[in-house]
């Protein structure tokens, strides 16, 4: 019997000690300085907005760990000395290993803003993250937010649902505007607008203003806006929290370099989730992917290969899935912020500019590789089964109705959708779907 411990307790390592639970018998140790329990990270906004206390975001109950034999140990690590595989933890305790896996996950970015430091000032990944916003927008009237990624939005959301008025910098033309195409970006920026928001697209901050008493108090932009404010989030992306092991043998890039077995340049010690990058990635995908479900399928993946069966990590057709207030978010497969020459898009959206999809598919044979989905819910195994028998856009318009996920009452769009798709492509024309006695009895 082996010796498995794992540095961090996100869904990553939790899903590897859990995998590796039910194909052995080995010791499995779980170490994790941020809570004693795995939570749900992207639950985190729901316990702040009063929907979720912490307890409801454990997906597993507290005997859970000690009933299936999995240690968990509330500590950090200081040091990883990787010849005598001993792991030396903050004071004087140390723990061996036989086979190690890295899930140390990711870290905010700061860009060296002057006032960065400054109370009233932070990120958001962490539990720790979440009880420090709770302390430092305690009475705040204004608060400003850096950064238009998806922990931005979430931020501009859970200050909104206190009637903290927000100013939004984003340095791109729209929100999200290095991931999104124009079209979808600038539904999201009036959603925002709807929403009270105070969307200012190209500005960029200059620094980070202190009242004084070591508290932020404003923020000044490099075109020289002066923005009152008692709160900032700097939510401007995260990176491979890769701090324990950077000066040390295991190779790292950006983050912890993995083989196709998830597997470091040093034996016996793995990394998984948001830390570990690709050395070879699959062509559709990235060397980092900081996404849940990417961290579970390396867990399970690395399940295997630790307890003898050496599996390559495999990741399929991409996929994403996100919130912007009240408009749902999905992504499957490539859609780039720009359209790639050999390609073209179809494009459709309400008319209340809450809704829309646009497909992406080849220009020479018309097949389907990307989907953007806003406001309309759709099956994740009917686009993924899609996508990897590369349809034609034709075939996907005609069946779209097999994808719907919204419930029963919910209006339909497919039949539109068609009709869009039958004006462009007159000679490709598809049935339209009609809409049912429900719908037409709750139009």
């Amino acid at each position: 019997m082996q010796k498995i411990v794992i540095i961090g307790n996100g869904v990553a390592g939790i899903t590897a000690a859990r995998h590796i639970r039910k194909l052995s018998d080995d010791e499995i140790v779980v170490i994790s300085g941020e809570t004693d329990h795995f939570f749900s990270r992207t639950a985190l906004m729901y316990i702040y907005m009063g929907h979720m206390k912490y307890e409801n975001t454990k997906p597993y109950e507290d005997w859970f760990w000690e009933k299936n034999r999995i240690d968990l140990k509330r500590a950090w690590v200081k040091s990883i000395d990787f010849d005598e595989k001993q792991i030396q933890f903050e004071g004087s305790e140390s723990m061996k290993y036989d086979r190690l896996i890295l899930a140390t996950g990711s870290q905010s970015n700061k860009f060296g803003w002057p006032g960065q430091d400054l109370k009233g000032v932070q990120g958001l990944y962490s539990y720790q993250d979440l009880e420090l916003m709770e302390e430092n927008t305690e009475g705040v009237s204004q608060a400003v937010i850096l950064g238009g990624g998806l922990i931005g939005v979430e931020m501009a959301e859970m200050l909104h649902s206190r009637n903290i008025p927000v100013t939004y910098l984003i340095r791109e033309k729209h929100f999200w505007g290095n991931m999104l195409p124009e079209e979808e970006a600038t539904l999201i920026d009036n959603h925002l607008a709807k929403n009270h928001i105070d969307l200012r697209q190209e500005t960029e901050l200059e620094e980070i203003i202190d009242d004084g008493s070591g508290r932020v108090k404003a923020i000044k932009t490099k075109d020289g806006q002066v923005i009152d404010c008692q709160f900032v989030g700097l939510t401007v992306g995260v990176h491979p929290n890769i701090d324990l092991v950077k000066e040390s043998k295991v190779e790292t890039d950006r983050g912890i370099l993995v083989d196709e077995n998830l597997q470091t340049n040093i034996p016996d010690v793995y990394a998984i989730g948001d830390c570990a990058q690709l050395r070879n990635p699959p062509a559709h995908r990235r060397p980092i992917e900081a996404v849940w479900y990417a961290g579970r399928m390396m867990g399970e993946t690395v399940a295997r290969t630790v307890t003898g069966n050496q599996t390559k990590y495999q990741p399929g057709i991409w996929f994403n899935s996100a919130k912007f207030f009240d408009i749902e978010y999905q992504n499957y497969g490539t859609v780039l912020p720009v359209c790639p020459e050999d390609s073209a898009p179809f494009y459709w959206e309400s008319g209340d500019k809450e809704k829309c999809i646009k497909i992406i598919y080849k220009k020479d044979n018309r097949q389907v590789v990307g989907v953007n989905l806003f406001g309309i819910r759709n099956r994740h195994e009917v686009w993924d089964k899609w996508l990897r028998e590369q349809k034609p856009l034709e075939y996907i318009i005609s069946n779209l109705p097999e994808a719907n996920f919204d419930p029963e009452f919910f209006t339909h769009w497919e039949g539109e959708i068609q009709e869009k798709f039958n004006a462009e492509f007159p000679e490709q024309k598809v049935s339209v779907r009609k809409k049912g006695f429900l719908e037409k009895l709750f139009a």
